[in-house]
């Protein structure tokens, strides 16, 4: 197992997307962050306090829970629902910007997608994440990332956030053959 991203390389990461987003947008005043829990929950609320900091105002966080959504059900152990959180502001004509820690597949998107599908239509749907790391099964790319990681499908990216798991860092390592 070996450490790719450290604490002060993600804060540095999320800094820069926090920019990076701001410019995209031409500020602040019409996004609204969801972050996909568990650890895209809390990348989220890290971006929208990184935000506000830069422009003064405060930004619409909220999460987008995808399991319902998902295409894989049948084919994964069953997970506990996680809640929605939809800001007041809405999604209503506002720049999404779905988080997540880890870009794969694209599966888990690709249901937040169908997921936002049923609660509002948005100007626009971005996304950011914290580690791409390639082996796309769908068209689905990201608009901001803090780390392209390219990996082999046989290893695993393993994100740890201090608020779920004490510190925060990524590490990789070997999966089963």
């Amino acid at each position: 197992m070996s450490s790719v991203l450290s604490a002060q390389e993600i804060s540095r990461a999320l800094i820069r997307i926090s920019h990076e987003i701001i410019e995209g947008n031409s500020g602040a005043s019409e996004i609204t962050l969801l972050g996909i829990p568990t650890r895209g929950a809390h990348l989220a609320h890290r971006l929208a306090q990184i935000i506000s900091g830069i422009t003064g105002s405060q930004v619409a966080v909220g999460t987008l829970d995808t399991t319902l959504h998902r295409d894989d059900l049948r084919s994964k152990p069953p997970r506990a629902l996680m809640p929605t959180i939809i800001p007041s502001q809405g999604i209503q004509g506002r720049h999404v910007v779905l988080v997540d820690d880890v870009l794969y597949s694209g599966r888990t998107i690709r249901a937040a997608l169908d997921a936002l599908g049923g609660i509002g239509r948005p100007k626009t749907v971005q996304l950011a994440v914290l580690v791409d790391r390639g082996h796309r099964e769908l068209p689905i790319r990201a608009d901001y990332v803090g780390k392209n990681l390219p990996t082999s499908k046989s290893q695993i990216v393993s994100v740890h956030l201090s608020e779920v798991d004490g510190s925060d860092e990524v590490l990789i390592e070997e999966g089963p053959a």
